[in-house]
């Protein structure tokens, strides 16, 4: 099914759990100060799938953030944390996410943002899609899909860096970036994570290649990426850069076959 007819499908708000496939849910969010985030996301995520549990990788927030899951916690057996000493990045934390899924042999796995920019109302529409696909993702550049109040600068440089990647890539996608994404557990453990050398924002585009390469067919719908609703951003220029230098020098060895 092409990345536009899935978008039509899926990308109208149609899609309930009804649609979803069977098995078991996992849904994480990495943290760092999203205390204020945290608490309304999960009664959101769980308005949206309840039957999912739900893994907060909290980075030692010094708000409490970590605290404040525990607590959530003990009183939802739904609700896990896992704590780190400190703050070890994104694309560590996603991959200590997805070996949580591995481990304790969840059906499908679904990342999202902990600042409400993934709004938990797509996630009927990411699992529906689950049921032909192993790769799902919340996307901006599809038809119906869209970015909130985002600069026209903003915008010309995430499709600019969204091109780049599919050009060097080969990725068939339309929005290679994003981080609100489900995948099959059972293709994660093909994806070679363990080669996976990006730590920062370059990450979410590692993954895919390397989902993408282990043969996952990855379909995309339509989600507005909203700004966040609490806290601040933690966009870092010089990680930006540091990204793109290391998605180059992958995009290198994939043309020479050596990824």
């Amino acid at each position: 099914m092409s990345v536009q007819a899935l978008a039509g499908q899926r990308g109208q708000g149609t899609a309930t759990m009804s649609d979803s496939p069977p098995g078991r849910l996992l849904v994480t969010m990495a943290t760092y100060n999203e205390r204020e985030n945290v608490p309304p996301l999960i009664a959101a995520v769980h308005e949206q799938a309840p039957h999912a549990d739900i893994l907060v990788i909290d980075d030692n927030s010094p708000d409490g953030t970590g605290r404040v899951v525990d607590e959530l916690a003990k009183a939802d057996p739904r609700v896990h944390a896992l704590h780190r000493p400190g703050k070890l990045g994104l694309g560590t934390a996603t991959l200590a996410a997805m070996r949580y899924a591995m481990d304790n042999d969840y059906t499908f796995h679904l990342n999202l943002d902990a600042d409400f920019s993934h709004p938990p109302r797509y996630i009927p529409a990411i699992l529906a899609g689950m049921r032909d696909h192993d790769v799902m993702i919340g996307s901006r550049y599809v038809p119906g899909g869209g970015t909130q109040d985002w600069p026209l600068s903003r915008r010309m440089i995430s499709k600019s860096v969204n091109f780049y990647v599919r050009l060097l890539l080969g990725l068939p996608v339309r929005d290679a970036s994003g981080a609100f994404r489900c995948y099959r557990v059972a293709k994660l453990r093909e994806a070679m994570l363990e080669r996976v050398q990006s730590r920062g924002y370059s990450f979410q585009q590692e993954v895919l290649f390397r989902c993408h390469r282990a043969g996952c067919r990855i379909g995309e719908t339509p989600i507005i990426f909203e700004n966040r609703k609490a806290g601040s951003s933690k966009v870092n220029w010089k990680e930006s850069i540091r990204s793109l230098t290391m998605l180059t020098w992958l995009g290198v060895q994939n043309v020479f076959g050596r990824a």
